[in-house]
């Protein structure tokens, strides 16, 4: 049984593939699901869910822990505070059933892995050819989820103008934009210092993230002679190997 678990987590095999897959759909209906649930109160339905997934989390954290070769560094990793943080969140409603969100770097640490990239770029031609533009605009999405559900983890109890995910993506959004509306405003010391914060990323992260997105910094343009993939949008030669390369730019006829 323990075999056949570090083969699905590890292996280069079919069901691993469907299985790493899946694990990916699971942390994004999560996602959904935490989103979801903050525009209605609290049913003993809602924290039935939220144990089950709790639970499956925690099975998934001890299973990684338990094929994990270097288990001494396994807590160290951000990616384990994050679950274990979700694990805490859903099963103790106690520890703040809003630091849910936290589960989306889960998300980004899937799709960063070796296994899951490499199985995405053979199983999907646009993924292939846009790798950079889709891992900028995931690290958007995580970079933009995780500003908006510490707001409303921080701001929900005592400010009546987050009142669910959609106003604190709201704020969010126009602070990081330096749009500011004004309409909506975070409350006392923290809050303050809190939009401080989103504003200072706003103009530094978030630009550099766009960027990125529409513009990005390497093109794939596989060499002929040594295969390395990924150059500058104005090389003219491999920086491996230095044979000619031809990438197509704006303009090219």
């Amino acid at each position: 049984m323990f075999n056949r678990l570090r083969m699905l987590y590890t292996a280069d095999t079919p069901a691993a593939h469907r299985f790493r897959y899946g694990l990916l759909i699971f942390d994004l209906a999560t996602i959904l699901f935490v989103v979801v649930t903050s525009f209605f109160p609290h049913t003993p339905t809602v924290e039935v869910i939220d144990f089950l997934l709790g639970a499956l989390i925690l099975g998934d954290f001890l299973i990684r822990l338990a094929i994990d070769p270097q288990k001494k560094s396994f807590f160290l990793r951000p990616a384990s505070w994050a679950d274990m943080v979700a694990v805490a969140s859903f099963l103790a409603p106690i520890a703040g059933e809003g630091f849910g969100f936290i589960r989306v770097l889960r998300t980004l640490r899937l799709l960063h892995t070796y296994e899951l990239t490499s199985r995405l770029r053979k199983d999907f031609a646009y993924f292939r050819r846009n790798e950079q533009v889709v891992l900028a605009s995931v690290n958007l999405f995580v970079f933009l989820f995780v500003m908006t559900g510490l707001i409303y983890v921080l701001q929900h109890p005592t400010n009546p103008e987050i009142g669910n995910y959609a106003d604190a993506l709201y704020f969010t959004v126009t602070t990081l934009t330096t749009t500011g509306f004004g309409d909506i405003t975070l409350t006392g010391t923290s809050g303050r210092m809190l939009s401080v914060g989103v504003m200072i990323v706003g103009v530094t992260l978030f630009l550099r993230l766009a960027t990125v997105l529409f513009r990005p910094a390497k093109v794939r343009e596989e060499c002929d002679t040594c295969g390395l993939q990924l150059h500058d949008p104005d090389a003219v030669h491999c920086k491996h190997c230095g044979a000619t390369i031809h990438i197509k730019t704006e303009g090219h006829v």
